[in-house]
């Protein structure tokens, strides 16, 4: 089951959804993730289960969506002062922030889910991201690589790191980068 858009943004739906997002980051803290169901949940809220249900589907949709508003940039990427120390200093950022406990648990909550529209929110974040910094690198005058490039040579290699191996060490992603910003010079 697909998760529903909100459709009264600012009504009784976003009201719900603050209240539940919440009580999960709440329940998350308290207990292990294990005992999370949608009832506790619900009773936390100040919702009934159905209500969950019927929004979310079940408790993975709803701990992918949790995961999602979690995962949304709440900031623009730091101005380095170039393309390079930019891309550098974010990619460091998000090696670290994915990498880390609860960065894991995110991603594997997204991942779990069974509709896809979770994930295709937490890549268009981190393009998002990415376009912020290369329209800067163009402002400068500075080639910068396609957002395209940067997902491919430096974001999924951080990804598949974090997700079949470790944690990605500052020199890896140091190269990473720099192997992307040597190919549009």
């Amino acid at each position: 089951m697909t998760v529903k858009e909100n459709l009264r943004p600012g009504g009784r739906s976003a009201r719900v959804q603050a209240s539940v997002h919440k009580a999960v980051r709440e329940l998350m803290a308290e207990i292990s993730r294990a005992d999370v169901t949608i009832p506790l949940i619900a009773g936390k809220a100040g919702v009934t289960p159905s209500t969950i249900y019927r929004r979310w589907g079940d408790l993975q949709e709803l701990l992918a969506d949790v995961a999602v508003d979690r995962l949304r940039p709440d900031m623009q990427p730091i101005d380095a002062g170039s393309g390079k120390a930019d891309l550098e200093t974010w990619a460091d950022q998000y090696a670290e922030e994915m990498s880390s406990g609860p960065g894991r648990e995110m991603i594997r909550d997204v991942l779990a889910a069974q509709a896809g529209a979770n994930a295709c929110k937490c890549a268009e974040f981190t393009r998002q991201q990415i376009d912020v910094i290369a329209e800067r690198a163009k402002a400068r005058g500075e080639a910068f690589p396609d957002v395209d490039r940067v997902m491919d040579q430096v974001v999924a290699p951080i990804m598949y790191r974090i997700l079949f191996g470790d944690v990605p060490a500052t020199a890896r992603v140091r190269d990473l980068v720099a192997r992307v910003m040597s190919a549009t010079d």
